[in-house]
């Protein structure tokens, strides 16, 4: 009989049914012991032998776009709840590659373990907004692997002769009760993929019998598809298994080459730093701007991908040629310029570069009065949108652009220029400069916008009490709406302060919708708000999907990169988190976030003695950021120095000053002494010091989060 909402499965309270399948219902429960929502599968009566199977097979996965197993019972599973909806198509071919590629990769790591999925269909894949989820591995076989303990573990394989599957979507094959191996699934995954493509299934027939009868004898229509994908779909439905893709693995780069070709297609830009040729070379500062301000005239174009700051510029001064660089950002095309500044006279040069062969687009030399280099600058950026064939779309080409007064320009691009720096030297004089910017002109609206996120960005980096910088800082942001009510900047600093600050969660929502739904959104403000408010508030998977799409468009951005990794590890992503971090490290050895970051994730999964010499690197590199010197004082305490690790936390003194509260808390949670570290964590929070809520929410934070202790700590920042 069907179980009514409030039946009790041990700890767990039925809260819905979600639906039924042939071995069982599953519902949406909560779990009572953690309050967290989960999917039960509840035994239909004469399955308990796949069922076991299924509990073990989705047990030896660990994948992000598998559904996980939590629990077992006597007659049950729980299972990760999954909120979203069941595969269908006719989709977009970007987003079916996009969701294809995430089911090859779930794939390819189930065969990996020696596990076929056999039942593959849209109805066992569910999309949310972060991707796909594989369910139902109730029809799972297994075959020897090198990994012995999945083998043992599976135990006996289906018998031959027996036909399991659906029928529209299983191998010619599984139709005919022969063995099935990991190609079968290759064919289910076609047959799935056919469908997201075209909305219409592969083989159809008026029953199961004839539609197996297509599946083995008749060949699916062409699919309206890029001819690439469409040889790629027909070739997982060959009837022979022979034909086909011989493994995951190879269909994936088949499907990554196809991807890489569509995106392509999309007109995209990286633009360098413009040379300074003035015979003043303190003046690098305006040409910096001047090539930036074009950048982010192009960012507002619909259609044209534009490579963020933080990236072009990390090619400055070096010898590599226009067709690696374009490369290392993935753009078909560069601008390069130069700029001669003498008096109140410019000159500017620009030359639009198609990077596979080298080819001049356009050129052009601009003379002119200083006065008119925002007209320059539209100048430029309207020549390359007609060189690309892209055009603004009537909404962005409709909003005039505030033209500031030329002194408060130059102020604001002395303190970008400063700001960027980030030295505790050069962000003092980026806020002299900041200031200047908003008293010259208090009608520019964007300075007063990225001063609010400058006083926030002290904060982080225990510069300043967010206490004392979130007034001022709100002020300004509300200033720069009224002034310019669509400034993603703006709205993106609101929402990082109702995050933070006010614990004002849909507060934050709201403005967090305003920071990232514009077409000029920043990468930068979609790290910030991606992970203050989206993974502080326990959004890790949308976390994910934030930072990943900063990171596509400032591929180079250390600390997206980093914060990304961050919350990959919150999710429970440690392979990926790790191998960003790495590749963080690759492009600065000094960063400190990267090597913190992997000393937590290590730590996390309680590998002290791999963690230290990351946390060690960190804390050398910056012995004042309280988080680093916790972690790494503990970690010297795990390893059996109690006396350097005490020596290490003394720099935090009482526990006082601003920022040490944090440090004191993840010094206590990496020693184990939770309650310890559960009451550093509420004075962290009673002042406010920003990273607290992400840092609960991390990987790090788990031990606090499964505590006794998390509901008030949740209740303090409004979780609850």
């Amino acid at each position: 009989m069907p179980l009514s909402v409030g039946t009790k499965l041990g700890p767990y309270e039925i809260l819905a049914p979600i639906g039924a399948g042939g071995m069982g219902d599953v519902y949406r429960a909560t779990d009572t012991r953690l309050s967290r929502t989960v999917a039960i599968k509840v035994l239909k009566g004469p399955h308990s032998d796949r069922f076991g199977q299924e509990a073990r097979a989705i047990a030896a996965l660990n994948h992000a776009h598998i559904c996980t197993l939590h629990d077992i019972g006597p007659d049950y599973l729980v299972m990760e709840y999954v909120d979203g909806a069941t595969l269908s198509g006719p989709l977009p071919v970007e987003e079916a590659l996009r969701l294809a590629l995430q089911m090859a990769a779930a794939l390819e790591a189930a065969h990996a373990k020696g596990i076929t999925h056999r039942d593959l269909k849209p109805a066992n894949i569910l999309v949310t907004k972060e991707g796909v989820k594989l369910l139902d591995f109730g029809l799972a076989k297994v075959s020897e692997t090198k990994d012995a303990s999945v083998t043992q573990t599976l135990g006996a394989q289906t018998l031959a002769g027996t036909i399991l599957g659906t029928a529209a979507y299983m191998s010619p094959e599984q139709a005919e009760g022969k063995p099935a191996d990991a190609r079968s699934d290759v064919f289910s995954f076609g047959a799935v993929l056919y469908e997201m493509l075209s909305g219409r299934r592969a083989f159809e027939g008026e029953s199961a019998i004839s539609t197996m009868a297509a599946v083995l004898h008749t060949e699916p229509r062409r699919l309206e598809t890029p001819p690439a994908l469409e040889r790629v779909v027909m070739r997982c439905l060959e009837k022979q298994a022979a034909r086909r893709f011989q493994t995951m693995a190879e269909l994936r780069e088949a499907l990554q080459q196809v991807s890489a070709k569509t995106a392509d297609k999309q007109p995209s830009i990286a633009v360098l730093p413009f040379a300074n040729l003035s015979a003043d070379k303190e003046n690098e500062y305006f040409s910096d701007g001047l090539a930036e301000e074009i950048l982010n005239l192009l960012a507002k174009i619909p259609g044209l991908k534009v490579i963020a700051r933080t990236s072009s510029f990390a090619f400055r001064g070096t010898e590599q040629d226009i067709t690696k660089i374009a490369e290392a950002l993935r753009v078909q095309n560069i601008l390069e310029g130069s700029v001669r500044r003498a008096g109140n006279r410019i000159r500017v040069t620009a030359q639009l570069i198609h990077a596979a062969d080298g080819a001049h687009l356009w050129s052009e030399r601009y003379d002119r009065e200083l006065a008119d280099v925002f007209a320059v600058q539209d100048e430029i950026s309207a020549a390359i949108t007609d060189a690309l064939q892209v055009r603004l779309s009537p909404q962005a080409a409709a909003k005039p652009r505030y033209t500031p007064k030329l002194p408060a320009y130059e102020a604001l691009l002395k303190a970008k220029h400063f700001h960027w720096k980030v030295t505790a030297e050069s962000m003092d004089q980026a806020k002299v400069f900041y200031e200047q910017a908003v008293a010259l002109d208090p009608q520019f609206a964007l300075a007063q916008a990225l001063y609010a996120d400058y006083l926030f960005g002290r904060t982080t980096v225990g510069m300043t009490p967010l206490r004392e910088a979130a007034p001022v800082s709100r002020t300004l942001a509300q200033r720069a709406l009224e002034l310019d009510p669509s400034l993603p900047e703006a709205h993106s600093t609101l929402c990082i302060l109702a995050s933070t600050y006010d614990f004002n969660w849909k507060e934050a929502g709201s403005q967090f919708t305003m920071a990232t739904t514009d077409d000029s959104a920043s990468p930068v403000s979609q790290m910030g708000s991606g992970f203050f408010y989206l993974l502080g508030s326990g959004h890790r998977k949308e976390a994910v999907e934030q930072l990943e799409l900063a990171l596509q468009g400032d591929p180079l951005h250390l600390a997206i990169r980093s914060i990304l990794a961050a919350c990959l590890g919150a999710a429970g992503r440690y392979a990926e988190a790790e191998e960003h971090l790495r590749q963080t490290m690759n492009l600065d050895p000094n960063f400190f976030w990267a090597w913190h970051f992997l000393a937590e994730h290590y730590t996390a999964r309680q590998m002290f003695v791999e963690a230290l010499p990351f946390a060690e690197k960190a804390f050398s590199l910056a012995p004042w950021y309280t988080p680093s010197v916790g972690l790494y004082a503990a970690l010297l305490v795990r390893a059996g120095e109690p006396d350097r690790g005490r020596k290490v936390i003394s720099a935090l003194g009482s526990g006082e000053a601003y920022g040490a509260p944090t440090g004191m808390a993840v010094f206590h949670t990496g020693c184990g002494e939770i309650d310890l570290a559960a009451d550093w964590f509420e004075k962290a929070i009673g002042e406010r010091y920003p990273l607290v809520p992400p840092s609960l929410q991390s990987a790090i934070g788990e031990p606090l989060r499964a505590s006794p202790r998390w509901p008030k700590l949740a209740a303090m920042m409004n979780l609850v």
